[in-house]
C-alpha cells in the first residue's frame, strides 16, 4: 500500500464505495478505501434492496431522491450492471391515523416538488393485485421508487469510483488510528501504515468500533433484521412494485416469480458482546422463524396469497441502528479531520444521497443541506453505554413501521438523567419527556387526569393542560424546571478575544450583562443560537439548547487558540435552572429574595448574583416565553430548597408548573426562533429577522463579511409569521400557497392559546413579503392563512422590560 493518501476511508460496503465515488466526482484522486474482508461483506450483501424515498424528514427524503437519481444513470454511466429496477411503490394505510400520517407526509412532500400520488384502495390493487383492499383507507404511489441489487449496485459505485483514481484494498484490516490533538495522523493496519489528511469511518456494522479507536463516541447499534424469500409461482411478476403496509409491519419487492418479505417486529435482538467480532464477514445467523411470525401472519392477512407459497430461505443478518434510529455522519466532536457515515437502517437506499452529501461535506465545508438530525453531535456519551444503545437501538428499530405522532418520546433507557426536582414535579403532575437523557417536564396533568401522554395529529390529551400552563404565564406567574439547558463556562485570557471571534454580536460589554446572538460559519449560516452572560472581564457563561451542547462546544473548541489561553468547561450538571416566569413573577421573588430585584435594580438582559432563601444563585433576566421571567441557575444541591421558596411564596399568587409545551406555543406567539428548525446553517441572521444581533462595527469574526454582502444586496427570502383562519394541527413541514402555487415549507407550527390562533413560520420570497391570499396545506388540506406580523404578542416588549 502507498504510504500516504489524502483521503482514507474505513470500509468497502455500499456507503463507504458511494463516498469514494462522490470524491472521485468532485475531482478527488488520491482516495485509499479499505476493506477488513471483501466489498459488500457485513450488511450489504444481504440487504433486501428496496429504495423508497419518502420520510417523515425533508432532507432525508431529498437524500433519497438523490439516490434513486443516480441510480437511474449509474449503470450507464460506469459500464456495470446494478440491478435497479423503477419499478415504483405502494405505501398503503390499513388504519385511518395512517391516512392522515400518509397525507401528512405528502403534504411535506409537495412542498418541495417530490412526485407522489394518494390513490385509493382499488387504484392501488390495480398496481399490486396480490393484495386485498379490506380495510385500506388509501394509498402513497411515488413511481420513481423501486429496488436494486445491493452487491451488485456497490460493485458498480466502486467501478465507478477507480475510474476516479480511487485505490482499493480489500482483506486489510484498520488496528488503530494515531491521534494528534484534535487530528487522526496514520491509519495503521495489518498490511502497513498510511498517513491521512482526513479519515472517514464507513465501516458500517464496527463503525462503533472504529470510532473507539479514534477515541471518539458513535453509538452505532447493531440488531438482528429478518425477510424470507417464497416459492416461486407464476403469477408474480418482477415488475410489481415494491409494496409497504406499515400498519401490518411488512415490506415486500417482488424477484422474478417470488417474494422477498421482511418488516421490524419490536422484540429483535441486538447483536454483539460487547461489540460486532472483527472475523465476521458473509456472515448471517440462526433463523428465528417464531419472532418471524409477528411479521408473517400479518402480511398474510393483506397478501392471501402467502397462504399458499413456502418459505425458500429466511436470512437473518445484522443491521446498524443508532438510538434515534436515523443516520449518524458528519464530524464527531473533538476531531478536524475525521468524518462518519453510519447507523443507516436503509443504507441501500440512503448511500448514493449521503455519499454525495459527506464527499461535499469533506471536499467543500458543507453537505449541501442542514443535516442536523444526522449529526453525529446530537448524541452524547451517555447515548454509546452499552445499556443505553442496546435498549433504544432495539426500540428505534421496533418503531420504524409504527405511527409517528408529533410530541412522541421514546419509551426505553429512561431515567438517565434526573433534575434535583424530579420526584417533586412528578409527585405534582408531571409528564416527563426526554432530551438528551434528561427527563424534562412536558407539561402538568390536573388532579384527576392521568399523568400520560396519549399523542395524535389533531387533539392529544395534554392540550387543554397546556394552554392552562401558557393561560398562567401569559397573566400569573409559573415556575419551570429547565435544568437540561446545557451550560459552559469560557474563560482564560483569550476568551473575550475567541468569543468576539466566533459571534455576530458585540460581546464586550459591561460585566453582568447578557448577550443573545448567533454563531455563523463562513457562509454566514447560523451554526448556534445562544446566550453569553459576562461574569467578569475574561468570564464568561453560555447557555445552550439541552441537545446542543456537545455540537455548540465542538464549534467553541474547533476555534480555541492552542496556547491555553482559553478554557472551556461544561458546568451542565453543575446547576439546576429554574425558570420562574410571568407578569407576577417579581412579586414572588421578592419574597425570598436578600436583594432588590425592582427593575432598577436588576434590569432585563442583566444577570446578579443572588441569595434566595439560603443559596447563592446566579439569577439572568432573560426569557423564552415573553414575559417578565428569571432564570436561576442554581447550584445543584440548593435546587430543591430554593424550589420549595419560590413555591411557597407563590403561593399568594397562584403559582403553577409548567413544561417544556407551553413553552413552545408561548415562544410563536412572541417570534422568539429556534434552532434545528427556524434557524440553522441553510440560513443566516438577515433572512430570519436576527440583522438586530449583527454588529458589523465590532471588528472581524466569522462570516462578517458574507453578513457584509448580505445586507448591503439584501436577502431572497424571509423568515414570516402566518397565523391560520381556523384552528388547524400544524407542526412544522406543512406546505405553504400563495394563489394555489407552493413558495414554502412551515419550520414550526404550534396554537397560539393567547392569539387564539394556529400559527406557521416558514421563509417566503422577499417578493411575497408583503402580500396576502395565502394557504398553509396541513394533511393535504388547504387553510386559508395570513401573513402576519413577525411578533404577535407584545410587539413594543413592554412586558419584558418593565
Amino acid at each position: 500500500m502507498k504510504k500516504h493518501a489524502e483521503i482514507v476511508i474505513i470500509g468497502g460496503g455500499a456507503l463507504g464505495c458511494s463516498i469514494a465515488y462522490h470524491l472521485a466526482q468532485l475531482g478527488k484522486k488520491d482516495v485509499v478505501v479499505l476493506e477488513k474482508s471483501a466489498l459488500t461483506h457485513g450488511c450489504t450483501w444481504h440487504a433486501a434492496g428496496l429504495i423508497g424515498q419518502l420520510r417523515n424528514k425533508r432532507n432525508l427524503t431529498q437524500m433519497l431522491q438523490y439516490s434513486a437519481q443516480l441510480y437511474d444513470r449509474l449503470e450507464a454511466e460506469t459500464g456495470q450492471a446494478t440491478g435497479w429496477n423503477k419499478v415504483g411503490s405502494l405505501r398503503v394505510a390499513s388504519s385511518k391515523e395512517r391516512w392522515q400520517e400518509i397525507k401528512r407526509t405528502a403534504t411535506t412532500a409537495r412542498s418541495f416538488g417530490f412526485e407522489l400520488h394518494l390513490i385509493s384502495a382499488k387504484e392501488a390493487q390495480d398496481k399490486f393485485p396480490l393484495m386485498t383492499t379490506e380495510g385500506i383507507e388509501g394509498a402513497a404511489w411515488i413511481p420513481s421508487d423501486g429496488c436494486v441489487d445491493p452487491s451488485m449496485l456497490t460493485q458498480a459505485l466502486a467501478k465507478g469510483a477507480r475510474n476516479g483514481g480511487v485505490v482499493f484494498h480489500e482483506g486489510v484490516r484498520v488496528k488503530s488510528l494515531s491521534r494528534r490533538h484534535r487530528r487522526i495522523s496514520t491509519v495503521v493496519t495489518d498490511h502497513g501504515n498510511i498517513e491521512a489528511d482526513i479519515v472517514v469511518n464507513a465501516a458500517g456494522l464496527w463503525a462503533r468500533e472504529v470510532g473507539r479507536l479514534a477515541g471518539v463516541d458513535i453509538p452505532a447499534g447493531v440488531v438482528e433484521h429478518q425477510y424470507m424469500v417464497t416459492e416461486k409461482n407464476e403469477t408474480i411478476s418482477a415488475d410489481f412494485p415494491t409494496f409497504r403496509d406499515p400498519d401490518k409491519l411488512f415490506y415486500l419487492k417482488a424477484e422474478p416469480g417470488a417474494l422477498a418479505l421482511g418488516g421490524w417486529e419490536p422484540n429483535t435482538v441486538a447483536c454483539g458482546k460487547p461489540g460486532m467480532p472483527w472475523s465476521f464477514g458473509q456472515e448471517l445467523y440462526e433463523s428465528n422463524y417464531e419472532r418471524f411470525e409477528q411479521i408473517a401472519l400479518p402480511a398474510m392477512e393483506r397478501l392471501p396469497i402467502l397462504e399458499k407459497l413456502g418459505i425458500r430461505t429466511l436470512i437473518n443478518g445484522p443491521i446498524p441502528v443508532s438510538p434515534d434510529g436515523e443516520p449518524i455522519m458528519g464530524r464527531p466532536e473533538g476531531l478536524d479531520n475525521f468524518f462518519v457515515a453510519c447507523g443507516f437502517t436503509a443504507g441501500i437506499a440512503g448511500c448514493g444521497g449521503a455519499g454525495r452529501a459527506l464527499a461535499r461535506w469533506i471536499v467543500e465545508g458543507d453537505p449541501g443541506m442542514d443535516l442536523w438530525s444526522f449529526d453525529v453531535r446530537r448524541f452524547g456519551a451517555h447515548h454509546n453505554s452499552n445499556d443505553f444503545l442496546r435498549a433504544r437501538s432495539i426500540e428505534a428499530y421496533g418503531s420504524y413501521y409504527l405511527m409517528h405522532y408529533p410530541g412522541d418520546e421514546a419509551h426505553s433507557a429512561r431515567g438517565v438523567r434526573k433534575s434535583p426536582l424530579y420526584q417533586i414535579l412528578k409527585d405534582k403532575g408531571a409528564v416527563y419527556g426526554s432530551r438528551f437523557g434528561w427527563e424534562r417536564p412536558n407539561w402538568f396533568a390536573p388532579e384527576g387526569m392521568e399523568a400520560v401522554d396519549k399523542p395524535c395529529f389533531e387533539s392529544p390529551n395534554w392540550l387543554d393542560a397546556v394552554s392552562r400552563e401558557h393561560q398562567a404565564i401569559r397573566e400569573n406567574v409559573a415556575l419551570i424546571d429547565q435544568s437540561s439547558f446545557a451550560k459552559f463556562e469560557v474563560s482564560g485570557a483569550g476568551a473575550l478575544a475567541l468569543l468576539q471571534y466566533l459571534a455576530v454580536n458585540n460581546i464586550d460589554r459591561p460585566v453582568n450583562s447578557i448577550i443573545y446572538t448567533q454563531l455563523c460559519n463562513a457562509k454566514g449560516g447560523i451554526e448556534a443560537d445562544v446566550t453569553i452572560t459576562r461574569l467578569a472581564e475574561q468570564k464568561f457563561y453560555l447557555v445552550t439548547g439541552s441537545g446542543f451542547g456537545v455540537h455548540d462546544s465542538d464549534w467553541i473548541e474547533s476555534h480555541m487558540p492552542l496556547d491555553g489561553s482559553v478554557i472551556l468547561r461544561e458546568v451542565t450538571s453543575a446547576r439546576a435552572v429554574i425558570n420562574l416566569c410571568g407578569p407576577r413573577a417579581r412579586e414572588v421573588l421578592e419574597q425570598v429574595c436578600e436583594e432588590p430585584v425592582n427593575n432598577q435594580a436588576f434590569p432585563f438582559m442583566q444577570a446578579r448574583e443572588l441569595t434566595l432563601g439560603s443559596a447563592s444563585v446566579l439569577a439572568l433576566r432573560a426569557t423564552y416565553v415573553g414575559e417578565l421571567g428569571y432564570e436561576l441557575h442554581i447550584p445543584v444541591e440548593f435546587a430543591t430548597h430554593v424550589y420549595q421558596r419560590l413555591w411557597d411564596a407563590g403561593q399568594a399568587f397562584n403559582i403553577v408548573n409548567a413544561g417544556y409545551r407551553a413553552i413552545d406555543s408561548l415562544r410563536m406567539e412572541k417570534g422568539f426562533l429556534y434552532w434545528s428548525a427556524d434557524i440553522t446553517p441553510d440560513y443566516n441572521p438577515y433572512e430570519a429577522g436576527l440583522g438586530f444581533c449583527v454588529n458589523l462595527d465590532k471588528g472581524d469574526f466569522i462570516g462578517r463579511q458574507t453578513l457584509v454582502h448580505i445586507k448591503q444586496n439584501g436577502v431572497e427570502r424571509k423568515l414570516c409569521c402566518l397565523t391560520l383562519d381556523q384552528q388547524t394541527p400544524v407542526y412544522g413541514g406543512e406546505a405553504i400557497l400563495h394563489k394555489g402555487k407552493v413558495v414554502g415549507v412551515s419550520c414550526s407550527g404550534n396554537f397560539g392559546h393567547t392569539i387564539g390562533k394556529s400559527i406557521v413560520f416558514a421563509y417566503l420570497p422577499i417578493a411575497l413579503t408583503k402580500e396576502q391570499d395565502f394557504e398553509v396545506e396541513a394533511f393535504c388540506t388547504p387553510v386559508k392563512a395570513s401573513l402576519a406580523p413577525r411578533v404577535l404578542y407584545d410587539p413594543k416588549r413592554e412586558r419584558l422590560l418593565n
